[in-house]
Order: structure tokens, then sequence, then C-alpha cells
């Protein structure tokens, strides 16, 4: 939907839509929970300056992101940043620590955090990897890993990961980077999509395991969360290939609703196969969006996905425009000049 409505507006028209708002609604089309993901909320490199913002964000957009969804109604259980954050990118974790813990002070002061949203916080290649070698590709390491458990440690929901080695052969500890947890019928997966060793790569064997599981325990929704998605946007390669191949595999053989991402910076949702899980990018946080996109790709915002009694699951994109020019992204952006509307939404349940 590309709708020029506003967030109250759209919540409204959807509740109508579904007859929640009138005297005869269905207990069985209400909402159970809902969360919000986003991802790519990091400044460009040319205006990365630890001096003036020692976080590296984008503060412009991630706070109007967290001011907009403690409007929404009914209130998300969860806010999940899927990685870059921050800049990063650093040579030591020491470094990298300093950026992140300004990032997490300025969650702390949020109306989202004082409204009591939870916040999960999902480690990007900005955060995992350092400097480009002297064959210009970067890679992820021990500090960076650390450095992100140390200090987002109250923003990490579990800690049954993979150890070192195993069937995935990991060089590093895992069991808080990639874990899983339930919330009440439904089972989210967080991935490390860049650990030590192997970047762009996520343990198949554990996620395999771990899926299997959560249909032994009779989950009736499951959502797959990582950095890197497993089919990058407009064809582009997200995960390693032979990596990826055998994790949709497991996706759709245990019935996972969708997987849901950012890297690229854009919003973005397909199915790689039809009537299977869903591939949601919502990677447009903050980062200057990719190149070529088309007019009404390039906003940015936050992905609202929202679980009913009924079973369903609607996943709905929220975008605002922001002002034009190379400065332009990191830009005051008044709601009054550039609203935030509903620019997308699919039902991303799965069907037998």
């Amino acid at each position: 939907m590309k709708n020029r409505i506003t967030i109250a507006a759209a919540l409204a028209a959807a509740m109508l839509s579904l007859g929640l708002a009138a005297c005869g609604q269905k207990p069985s089309d209400q909402v159970e929970f809902s969360f919000v993901v986003v991802g790519g909320c990091r400044m460009a490199t040319h205006d990365t300056n630890t001096a003036t913002n020692p976080s590296t964000a984008n503060i412009v957009q991630m706070d109007r992101t967290l001011e907009e969804i403690t409007h929404l109604d009914p209130k998300p259980k969860y806010v999940i940043f899927m990685g870059d954050e921050i800049y990063g990118y650093q040579d030591d974790g020491n470094k990298l620590a300093a950026m992140l813990e300004a990032w997490r002070t300025h969650w702390e002061a949020s109306p989202a955090a004082k409204d009591g949203i939870e916040l999960i916080a999902v480690p990007g290649n900005h955060e995992s990897q350092g400097p480009f070698d002297e064959n210009g590709k970067r890679h992820a390491y021990l500090a960076a890993e650390q450095a992100f458990v140390r200090v987002l440690a109250p923003y990490i929901k579990g800690d049954n990961g993979p150890h070192a080695g195993g069937p995935d052969s990991l060089e590093t500890d895992q069991s808080r980077l990639t874990y899983s947890f339930n919330y009440r019928d439904t089972h989210l997966v967080i991935l490390n999509t860049d650990p030590v060793g192997q970047d762009s790569h996520v343990p198949v064997h554990w996620v395999e395991a771990d899926l299997a599981q959560a249909r032994k325990d009779s989950m009736k929704h499951i959502f797959v969360i990582g950095h890197k998605p497993a089919f990058g946007f407009d064809g582009a390669m997200g995960l390693a290939g032979e990596n990826r191949t055998p994790l949709w595999a497991a996706f759709e053989a245990n019935h996972v609703e969708a997987m849901l991402a950012s890297h690229f910076h854009v919003y973005s949702s397909f199915q790689p196969h039809h009537a299977k899980t869903w591939m949601v990018i919502s990677g447009n946080g903050g980062s200057p969006l990719e190149d070529n996109l088309r007019p009404d790709q390039q906003y940015y915002g936050f992905t609202l996905v929202t679980v009913y009694n009924s079973g369903k699951v609607i996943a709905k994109s929220y975008g605002r425009n922001f002002p034009p020019g190379p400065g332009g992204y990191a830009a005051p952006d008044p709601a009054s000049q550039y609203p935030t509307t509903v620019r997308d939404s699919v039902d991303i349940t799965w069907k037998d």
C-alpha cells in the first residue's frame, strides 16, 4: 500500500478492516503481540565523527523511529535492531565498545525505552568486522564479539546458542550472538551472520536442530532474525550461497514464516519460493540508502510484524521521506513536512 496517511490513521484503518474497532469485534482476530524490526542506522563514512557523535548512529532517524513506535497501538513488545547500529569497523574492541556504549546510552534515554518497549540488539558486519585487510576484505574478530556481548548484555535475550567447535566448526563461542527464545507460542531465532572465521555464514547445523525442536514443541510461529539476509536485495548476494541453500531448506521444512534482516539499505519483501518462507529486508533505518532506487523505495522507517490470535501474521513497512541533498539523510525531517505512512503490507502467514 502507498497510503499517504498518518500512523494513527493507518492503524485505525487497519483495525476497522479487521473488525477490531467496533463492538462486533471477533476475539480470534485480536492482536496477540507485535514487534518492530529495523536495521542500518549508522552514519555514512564521510559523516562519521566521534567527537560530535560518539555513537556514529544517525541520531535524527533513530530518534524519530523510537518516538514513532511509542505511538503504535497496541504497543509492540520488542524493537529489534538488526545490526549496523553504529559505524563500527574499528581496529580494536575498546574503540568499538565506546561507540556501542554511546549508542546504548542514547537508547536508554529514548521514549521507547522509558515506555517499556524491550530492545533486542543484533550484531551486523559494522559491529563484527574490522578495517580492510591487505586484500581489501573485512573480517570478524574476537574482540569485537566480546565488546558487543559485554556492552549490550541487557539487550541479548538468550544464551542457548552454539559454542566453539561443534558440527558447525565455530572458532569462537556464539552462544549469546546466535540463540533462540520463545514468547508465548512464537519462537524467535537470532543469528550472528558474521561469526569469526565464517563471515557471511551462520551455523546451519545448530539452526536445523533448533528449528526442529521448536516444531516438536508445537510453536505456532517461527521467525528468524539476523543482519545479512539469506537472499539479498534485487538479486545481490546476502549469505554465502553454500550456506544459504541448506539454511533456507531448513526454514521451509520447519514452516518459518519469515527471515527478517537488513544489511541492504532499503525495505523489500518477497518469497524466494512460491508460498513458502518470506524474506523481509528492513534496512532503511537511517544509513544512506542504496543507489538507483525507485522514488517509492526512497524512504526511512521500520517494519511492524503483528501476530493475531487467529494465527494470521502481517508485516507492515512504515516510512517517511527526508530532505533532499547530500546531507538530507541525517537532516531534521519534521513530521508535518515528512509524515510517516504505511508503504507496504504483506500477509506472511505460513500457509500449509
